[in-house]
């Protein structure tokens, strides 16, 4: 298809924008919403690196589709720039499912339309996933190497990362240098996920969800195409039991 050269450098411009800056604003919203040339356009430029562009009514974001995309965010960059000293892959799958146990809880069933809560507490989310935790090690050795296979997330080191976290407050005396809490993890994982812009703190140690994590959890981890179930195992346990 042949595009007037004025829409292609407009396509570019924002694609240009996008790559520096991951997202842009209500003028380029716009603009791809009204433009079927401009929306063709950088759609084709973000799929070849890898990505796709998500959009709420005021911004649009270049979100990586593959870890093959450029802009994803590698696990030595997390390590680097949020995560301690001698981290291992261990510490990037429980961040990784911190977050997945996070978001599930602002929605009250798998595949929800909406969030059907406004905030989540520090505490909270800490206590969560001590109960996403117990519901993993209630299975078999046996069974969670099955599951491992099944949906490629290493529940058995997720789990003793978290139980060899002090559930203690950071004051407490025998901390030690090698040693972290919980609270100092979920704070590590709140503060990536502020910089991502998928969670906002509105005081009071309560963070909620951003318009660019709720298109986020809609178009992918709500679809099983996309998250190969995960959500419905993490928060299907009592669905089963029942």
């Amino acid at each position: 298809m042949n595009y007037p050269e004025q829409k292609i450098m407009k396509a570019f411009q924002i694609y240009t924008k996008l790559a520096r800056d991951g997202k842009a604003g209500a003028e380029e919203v716009q603009q791809y919403k009204a433009d079927d040339n401009i929306r063709s356009l950088l759609d084709n430029f973000t799929r070849e690196v890898d990505c796709v562009v998500i959009m709420t009514s005021e911004e649009v974001f270049l979100v990586p589709h593959t870890k093959l995309s450029p802009f994803h965010v590698s696990n030595d960059w997390l390590k680097k720039n949020y995560l301690r000293s001698g981290a291992t892959n261990g510490d990037i799958y429980l961040l990784y499912f911190s977050t997945i146990v996070l978001f599930g809880n602002f929605y009250d069933s798998y595949q929800s339309p909406e969030p059907t809560r406004q905030f989540i507490r520090l505490d909270e989310w800490i206590q969560l996933i001590d109960e996403r935790i117990d519901q993993l090690t209630a299975h078999s050795e046996e069974d969670l190497k099955e599951l491992e296979k099944e949906f490629s997330y290493n529940w058995t080191i997720i789990t003793e990362k978290w139980k060899d976290m002090d559930d203690i407050k950071e004051t407490a005396k025998k901390q030690t240098g090698n040693t972290i809490s919980r609270l100092s993890f979920i704070d590590t994982v709140k503060r990536f996920l502020v910089d991502q812009e998928l969670i906002q703190e509105i005081g009071n140690e309560e963070i909620t969800l951003t318009e660019k994590a709720k298109t986020i959890i809609q178009r992918y981890f709500m679809e099983v195409e996309y998250n190969k179930g995960i959500f419905e195992f993490i928060y299907g346990f009592e669905r089963r039991e029942e």
